[in-house]
């Protein structure tokens, strides 16, 4: 069965190269990582070829999830380089400029098998991490048969992808075998991965490592490193933000639409619209003003200066988790369209009252969570959004009683990352086990 899907991989590889190239000649992406991408890595990433732990995260999301264990892991297992892989240009920027401890970034390989052996022979890995759901067949094949233990972190299946998995449960039952642990953020996926084909005495539930991922600055850190955003925004205390959160297309207008009701009720109010996609930086900003609004980019912005703009286009990477500070009340998008939403933990941690949309299918767990404590509220259209954002902006208390709730939730709900790394140290001796993780047969 592994020939049909590699046969089917080239196939799919075939169709959508011709997106692919458009991609590198109009936005000039992919065509660094090509080398890499094929298994061919620099001289220097391994030189004396020494053993290493392999983290593999996508895109901005799980890079940030995966910094939540890389400083613990370098620690325990001073002797094991320490890399980590993404798929994404995004995903590569953020590791690069937000992970520490780490001995090297790459791009992840195409899932053939020449491919990643000749990967695997350069990173020499002694244990492979997963974050979420990122199920590669040929890797994990040559994972096995080269003796490289394989964990997934943070493991989630989606309401979206369930269906598909099971569709093809036979063969990713052969798949998961080659899977030594499953670190489940709860008690349904570790159900959907068990019926797709996972033994379940290799499921643990181990809660949600993004609640462990959040950090606060400190003091000592403001105005320098990640923190310097800040200082571009010098915001009065009386001025009312929004933060639009990761918006995809199809989700602006909405959000300039409920925005410029919110401007009739407060003038001085200000909107930072933080695009999902580098490349709809530009489309963005030219809708806001379309729509008559004084736009500014992050970029053009002056070091400690309130912004003058009504809206202002974040077109930089890696800075909104820390924007969240400046926010009133926080939208996060992806989910007024069928995008299966977007991490709402980060405006969580600084107390930020939260909207989302109805998809919010690829975090459900913690939505529904959140909507259940009180501590966000789920949007049901985007005329919706418009009415609340309005309501929620003139009422200081309501603001006051979700961003407790949020922060109080985030607070309660951290420890995956002790559990996670208890399950790293019973697959990578010597490491002392840490933290007490829960086996999937006891219910929550």
């Amino acid at each position: 069965m592994y020939w049909i899907y590699s046969f089917v991989s080239l196939a799919v590889f075939v169709l959508v190269s011709p997106y692919f190239l458009y991609q590198a000649i109009r936005y000039n992406k992919y065509v660094g990582s090509l080398g890499q991408r094929l298994g061919y890595l620099p001289v220097s990433f391994n030189l004396d070829g020494e053993r290493s732990i392999w983290i593999h995260a996508v895109s901005v999301g799980e890079v940030l999830t995966a910094r939540a264990l890389v400083a613990e892991l370098k620690a325990r297992y001073p002797k094991l380089r320490l890399f980590v892989s993404t798929t994404t240009m995004t995903g590569q920027r953020v590791a690069r400029g937000n992970i520490q401890h780490v001995d090297a970034v790459f791009f992840f390989p195409f899932d053939f098998g020449f491919i990643v052996n000749r990967t695997l022979k350069l990173v020499k890995p002694r244990l492979f991490i997963m974050m979420e759901t990122e199920i590669w067949p040929n890797l994990l094949r040559a994972c096995r048969r080269q003796g490289v233990r394989t964990m997934l972190v943070n493991g989630r299946i989606s309401s979206r992808s369930y269906p598909r998995y099971r569709l093809a449960r036979r063969f990713f039952r052969r798949v998961l075998d080659d899977v030594d642990r499953f670190c489940m953020q709860g008690e349904e996926s570790a159900r959907r991965i068990i019926e797709i084909g996972a033994d379940p005495a290799r499921v643990s539930i181990t809660g949600s490592l993004k609640f462990d991922s959040l950090e606060l600055p400190t003091a000592q850190s403001l105005g320098r490193g990640p923190a310097r955003v800040l200082r571009f925004f010098r915001i009065s205390e009386s001025r009312p933000v929004v933060i639009a959160a990761s918006t995809l297309k199809g989700e602006d207008e909405a959000v300039l639409a409920a925005f410029r009701r919110v401007k009739r009720a407060m003038p001085e109010a200000l909107l930072i619209i933080a695009p999902r996609k580098p490349e709809r930086f530009g489309d963005v900003e030219a809708l806001a003003r379309q729509e008559g609004f004084r736009v500014a980019r992050r970029s053009e912005l002056r070091i400690d200066d309130e912004p003058r703009a009504d809206v202002v286009v974040l077109d930089t990477i890696g800075e909104l988790a820390r924007l969240f500070q400046v926010g009133t009340v926080v939208f996060v998008g992806g989910s007024l369209v069928d995008a299966g939403g977007h991490n709402i933990l980060e405006p969580a941690v600084f107390g930020k009252p939260i909207l989302f949309g109805p998809h919010m299918q690829n975090f459900a767990e913690i939505a529904r969570t959140f909507v259940e404590h009180q501590a966000a509220v789920q949007l049901g259209s985007a005329r919706e959004l418009e009415e609340t954002l309005v309501a929620l902006l003139g009422d200081p208390v309501r603001q006051a009683s979700l961003g407790a709730a949020a922060r109080a939730l985030v607070e309660a709900n951290r420890g995956a990352k002790d559990k996670s790394l208890a399950v790293v140290a019973q697959l990578l001796p010597p490491a002392s086990p840490s933290g007490v993780v829960t086996p999937f047969r006891r219910v929550q």
